[in-house]
């Protein structure tokens, strides 16, 4: 009865307030109604954690995380140590290789937390439910809630306490996050009636905000999705392991996910990490893949983080005689991109409307994937903490899609966001964080209570309804000015220093984040794949390349299937011509260029086949996969006219679409 839920002063009256709460507990230290409904256009309001791992400590064998977000034995019990952590952190191997020293802390949580939940300690709960509950009363209204982990860490670490499968983890942290919402409804007097919702569609997602209530969607960030790893190059999935992966995760309510993340997996590599770290990771990517990663000069502005060349102690797990390759300064980008059973994962995502994380992917990856969302006009893309080459942004608006920062110091987030404040206004569209809690990523250090600007307590918060003291659980009060941001429940503090460093227009931004990010979900949802005029279309060209085994005829370019493609001779005036067998308006063509791409060409439109007007054209092709857009026009013939090789052979197109939408 001492840990079990107890009536509340303020029950029946307040409907934020718990009928019956765990006692002992943490506190809130927010008062005030949290706001509901929408504002004056409709929208709905509020922040949005665009990347969190509430479960995280059920990921990489079960102790490298230590603490959970919430126990039926109560805090206590959920706020405490790994046991190897006792008595003194000296086998806190986990906290020593990222924190460095040598991770000797005190292991007492509950009721004293002497030395965590700490901003620069990557080995204990952060995601408490109070805390979280601290944040959504602070003005947060969507949380991500990633599922995540990874095999090879799970199998390298010492201490584990269950198997180190990918999605037996991801399987148990979706369930254990629904376990987490009936916890929390059953404070409140039944299902439903807690402010912990998971929903599954953006509409449910609309309601449950205008309630007041947190809207908590599933993701996946893990390394090897649905088994899908390679070994030395070699696939260890098929597309068949793809749908039924996607089909059980869609069914367990996920609607975002990352392809790959950290090593490169048989659907995508990925973008390096850097420094020590990164050392550490590549060789996991050797032990995971028997391959380190590769690298090539980078063709665009866009590259990979620089492969940290710093000394790791993970060095010492690589057989005898094995070493870390150095590399070219000047080759940053990963060789491995987008792989045809990665490309059939983005499709199948697409056709299941779920929204794809591009953080983490290589250059060549998201590029490839840009690509065929820009081809179909599909807005479901995310860039979630800062992990994507930012010069990707303004491609990511104008699809429709979502993009949110790392929880950085309230200094850098604010420089970072006002980088990028005219794109958001071009597009009209809010802002997000990714707060990356128990992700092993470091979080806002203090700026010292001596700054000239410190948080204020107690602070209003940005809708003006609530007021946020300093947060105490059990014996400790913590401070940003001085602690920094510890754990979730101080992200109102840290968006409080945020509205102080960087102005209010920036607040305003995130406060403007939930509706963004929810139009791109919705638009994702709402998406139907547009109809290829082009597909079974008569097809004539001005030559195509002889080859005694394969055809390489015109017909091949609008046949459907992307094994197969038109190629013509190898010379600069080539052109290949498609009859749509009546008049339609074109407003879009899409080329999938083969390695032989053209460099100059036209798209050009005729309603008899004799007189043409040129639509669209370019001299800066690079191959890939193009998509010229341009106003309704009405046509019978579309003709791709080629002016300039890429190459020294000829054109060759794998599959051209034709679109009216």
């Amino acid at each position: 009865m001492t840990l079990g839920p107890t009536p509340s002063s303020a029950a029946g009256t307040d409907w934020w307030t718990p009928s019956a709460r765990p006692s002992p507990d943490s506190q809130i230290n927010v008062t005030g109604e949290p706001f509901k409904g929408t504002n004056s256009a409709g929208e709905v309001r509020g922040f949005v954690d665009a990347h969190n791992h509430i479960m995280a400590n059920e990921a990489f064998g079960g102790r490298l995380i230590c603490g959970k977000p919430f126990s039926e034995a109560g805090v206590a019990d959920a706020l405490k140590d790994c046991p190897e952590h006792y008595p003194d952190g000296s086998l806190a191997i986990f906290d020593y290789i990222t924190n460095g020293g040598d991770g000797k802390h005190d292991p007492v949580g509950w009721p004293t937390f002497k030395d965590w939940p700490a901003y620069d300690s990557m080995t204990h709960q952060q995601n408490y439910y109070a805390w979280i509950e601290r944040a959504w009363r602070g003005g947060q209204r969507v949380l991500v809630n990633d599922l995540v982990t990874n095999g090879v860490i799970c199998s390298v670490y010492p201490f584990k306490d269950r198997s180190c499968d990918e999605m037996t983890s991801i399987r148990l942290q979706a369930e254990l996050t629904y376990d987490m919402q009936d916890y929390i409804d059953k404070m409140y007097g039944g299902t439903g009636k807690g402010w912990f919702r998971i929903v599954t569609d953006s509409a449910q997602a609309r309601e449950v905000i205008k309630q007041g209530k947190l809207a908590v969607i599933l993701g996946v960030e893990t390394s090897e999705p649905f088994g899908c790893k390679q070994v030395l190059d070699i696939a260890q999935c098929d597309k068949e392991d793809i749908d039924k992966g996607l089909d059980e995760l869609y069914d367990l309510g996920v609607r975002s996910m990352f392809l790959c993340h950290k090593f490169d997996n048989a659907l995508c590599g990925v973008r390096f990490d850097e420094g020590g770290l990164g050392t550490a990771i590549n060789v996991g990517q050797f032990l995971s893949t028997g391959t380190f990663w590769k690298t090539e000069k980078c063709t665009g502005p866009q590259h990979d983080n620089p492969i940290g060349g710093a000394a790791s102690e993970a060095e010492e797990d690589l057989p005898a005689g094995t070493e870390v390759p150095e590399y070219d300064e000047d080759a940053q980008c990963n060789v491995r991109g987008l792989t045809d059973l990665g490309e059939y994962a983005v499709r199948g995502m697409m056709k299941r409307n779920m929204m794809l994380e591009i953080d983490h992917m290589s250059v060549k990856a998201t590029g490839r994937v840009l690509d065929i969302f820009e081809a179909e006009q599909y807005p479901g893309v995310l860039s979630s903490h800062s992990w994507m080459d930012l010069n990707w942004t303004e491609r990511v608006y104008s699809l429709g899609g979502f993009v949110a920062q790392y929880m950085h110091g309230s200094e850098e987030f604010s420089t970072e966001a006002k980088r990028t404040n005219a794109l958001r206004d071009k597009y009209n569209v809010g802002y997000g964080y990714g707060t990356d809690m128990n992700g092993v990523g470091g979080w806002p250090a203090p700026r010292g209570a001596d700054t000239s600007n410190p948080v204020k307590y107690p602070f209003t918060s940005v809708d003006g309804g609530s007021v946020i003291d300093k947060q105490t659980t059990g014996q400790r009060t913590w401070n940003l000015n001085t602690d920094g941001a510890a754990h979730y429940g101080l992200v109102p503090d840290w968006i409080e220093d945020i509205r102080l460093v960087g102005g209010q227009d920036v607040v305003n931004d995130l406060f403007r984040g939930a509706e963004s990010y929810l139009d791109t979900w919705g638009a994702s949802e709402s998406h139907k794949a547009g109809v290829n005029l082009a597909k079974g279309a008569s097809a004539t060209a001005s030559s195509s390349e002889s080859n005694p085994f394969t055809s390489y005829a015109p017909g091949r370019a609008v046949d459907g299937d992307t094994g197969t493609r038109w190629a013509s001779d190898w010379s600069d005036d080539q052109w290949l011509r498609i009859d749509l067998g009546s008049t339609q308006t074109v407003r879009r063509v899409t080329l999938d260029w083969e390695r032989a791409y053209g460099k100059a060409y036209r798209v050009e439109l005729s309603t008899d086949g004799s007189t043409w007007k040129t639509a669209w054209s370019t001299t800066s092709g690079d191959g890939g996969l193009d998509t010229a857009k341009f106003s309704g026009t009405p046509a019978r013939y579309v003709r791709v006219h080629g002016l300039d090789r890429g190459t020294d052979w000829g054109y060759s197109l794998g599959e051209v679409g034709v679109y009216s939408g």
